[in-house]
């Protein structure tokens, strides 16, 4: 057993081509020849080191990217699509205030009957426990 720092790019291309992996979701992955496959998992296969070595997604990341390899990070804004583009964007033109104003409106007002009326004087009362101020 090696370091995984310690790889070669040839070392990850002879694993690539006889690494099978069946899960998905991976966040990070890595492009050999055709193919895109888990990053950590690759590098670890390479490295012949258990899966519970602790090396990281981050670290074999870094491996991988020193040896000239491309990677891919599984939310980047090139994989949203369209709709979530769209969304993301309407989110970001509202103010402030109106995104304040759409969440009040959803707490209902028997929950705003909780709030002590003097709140904004004694909020470090209710949060720490500190002295009341006068009013």
């Amino acid at each position: 057993m090696r370091s995984p720092k310690e790889l070669t790019r040839a070392e990850i291309v002879r694993a690539a081509n006889h690494f099978r992996w069946t899960r998905k979701g991976a966040k990070w992955t890595v492009i050999v020849g055709e193919r895109e496959l888990p990053a950590r998992p690759l590098v670890l296969e390479a490295a012949g080191v258990p899966p519970n070595d602790p090396t990281n997604s981050h670290q074999a990341v870094e491996i991988l990217r020193r040896l000239g390899f491309e990677t891919r990070y599984a939310r980047d804004q090139g994989e949203m699509g369209i709709k979530e583009r769209e969304e993301l964007s309407e989110k970001e033109s509202d103010s402030i205030l109106e995104m304040v104003s759409a969440i009040t409106r959803e707490v209902p007002e028997r929950e705003w009957e909780r709030v002590p009326a003097d709140l904004s004087k004694n909020v470090d009362h209710y949060l720490y426990g500190s002295k009341r101020t006068d009013q």
